[in-house]
């Protein structure tokens, strides 16, 4: 556990200066050009470029040491970082922010590109929870997960309002490339107690096949996955329109602070999640939840109070880290150590592939249809009854019925087959204790049913 705690602190305080940076990003853009196509596409290809690279990413957790994966992340984040730094300094702020120049694009572009590699940590740090936590306490190693990304949250959101509003893009450069040293030093001189992995045979760079077969051979499993990478459709609404929402209520300093004040949430459903565990269904919570946060999604916006809008975003960041650790929670008991990072690859490359469909053609359509539409008298006064009047009430009927729809889905997936039968093979799965997964060597054999199970398609009824 000692071990898990300074790979978790250290993976928080990475996490921490990437997101710093990439708020940062965000908030400058939509300060300076006022685009929300252009935050769209930003934050979109952000998900698609981790959609493209899931898959590559659980490979490479899997076929080599987790330490070794987290330094060569840390390494490439620092390369990209300062990268950025170059083409800073290079141009006038004026061409980076011009839309129609390629400056603004590969500022952005590599940017993103080290955002995006410092996610491989987070694949390596779902699977080193099974590597040194014993199964029992998974939940609760996932629970703290869930409280240090909360807590960096906070720390991000309010450094990055304040750095964007006081000091400019150019000193949140440099801060960002000097955070992200420390902790691939930090990282240089930690040991992770872990056997040589074993590539299995067929094993590719990116190994669709076996991904896809360590999904089927739990049956449900890919219904869960394709459950959440719906829901990640509804995340790309939030996703594209939640900071020029905010940005429209609050100046950016006060947004970064109503960021990390409303990012307690995540901090409080952590420490739930690792008090209390997720209940013997991880499953069911995770439905349950999701139908709260439906609901939150379609009322938090109903009027452009901020004490509503406020509330609501805190309420919906604590019910985050119980969806997050819910999953991985099932993945960890039910996939075999040796193939986890295939299917966590696998699992981020479905999901979050989704949210930047939605982004990509949600953005034009609120910028040039939506929200003019709203603002028009002829919207104010059809839709008062239900949204009331302001600014954003545009984004507001966006995220009313993105909310209703996540509700809806989230129902249905109670009554469908494939969530009894997952819940029945997360009951049956075996036990862990501490050290059997960092122990392992040559991956476990299907059991028979297994292979049958592997032979056919998954799906949801």
């Amino acid at each position: 556990m000692r071990t898990f705690l300074h790979v978790l602190v250290n993976t928080a305080v990475a996490n921490i200066t990437t997101s710093f940076l990439w708020f940062a990003l965000t908030f400058w853009v939509y300060l300076e050009t006022q685009s929300v196509l252009a935050t769209g596409i930003i934050g979109g290809a952000y998900m698609l470029l981790l959609a493209v690279f899931g898959m590559v990413f659980g490979t490479l957790v899997d076929r080599f040491r987790k330490h070794s994966v987290m330094i060569v992340s840390g390494l490439v984040t620092l390369i990209a970082f300062l990268a950025a730094g170059a083409i800073y300094l290079s141009q006038p702020e004026s061409a980076l922010l011009d839309l129609g120049r390629p400056w603004f694009w590969l500022f952005s572009a590599v940017i993103l590109a080290g955002a995006v590699i410092e996610n491989l940590r987070n694949i390596a740090l779902s699977t080193t929870v099974t590597l040194l936590v014993p199964t029992e306490r998974h939940a609760n190693a996932n629970g703290m997960v869930g409280t240090v990304q909360g807590l960096a949250f906070v720390v991000t959101s309010v450094l990055s309002g304040f750095a964007i509003g006081l000091l400019g893009m150019g000193w949140t450069l440099a801060i960002a490339i000097a955070l992200t040293a420390i902790p691939l030093v930090h990282l240089l001189m930690l040991r992770i107690p872990e056997e040589r992995p074993v590539v299995e045979t067929g094993s590719t760079i990116i190994d669709v096949r076996g991904a896809a077969a360590a999904i089927r051979a739990v049956p449900g499993l890919f219904a869960l996955i394709l459950f959440s990478t719906f829901n990640n459709f509804i995340g790309g609404l939030y996703m594209a329109l939640m900071d020029p929402y905010g940005l429209t209520l609050f100046p950016v300093e006060i947004w970064g602070v109503i960021l990390a004040v409303t990012a307690t949430g995540f901090i409080i459903g952590g420490s739930i999640v690792a008090a209390k565990g997720l209940g013997r269904n991880p499953i069911r919570t995770l439905l349950l939840v999701v139908v709260a946060m439906g609901v939150l999604g379609a009322v938090f916006t109903l009027r452009e109070w901020w004490l509503l809008f406020g509330l609501g975003i805190w309420v919906y960041m604590a019910l985050i880290p119980v969806v997050e650790s819910a999953e991985q929670t099932v993945i960890q008991k039910v996939v075999p150590f040796e193939r986890q990072g295939r299917v966590f690859g696998a699992a981020t490359a479905l999901e979050v592939s989704a949210a930047p469909i939605t982004s990509f053609a949600i953005a034009p359509l609120a910028e040039f249809w939506i929200i003019p539409y709203f603002r028009a008298d002829a919207g104010q006064a059809q839709w008062a009854w239900l949204l009331g009047e302001g600014e954003a009430r545009g984004i507001a009927m966006i995220f009313l019925v993105g909310g209703l729809v996540m509700v809806a889905a989230a129902l249905a997936a109670f009554a469908t087959r494939s969530y009894r039968t997952l819940s029945r093979a997360y009951a049956a799965a075996p036990e862990t204790t501490e050290g059997d997964a960092a122990a392992a060597s040559d991956p476990p054999p299907m059991p028979s049913s297994s292979r049958e199970a592997a032979g056919g398609a998954a799906a949801i009824d």
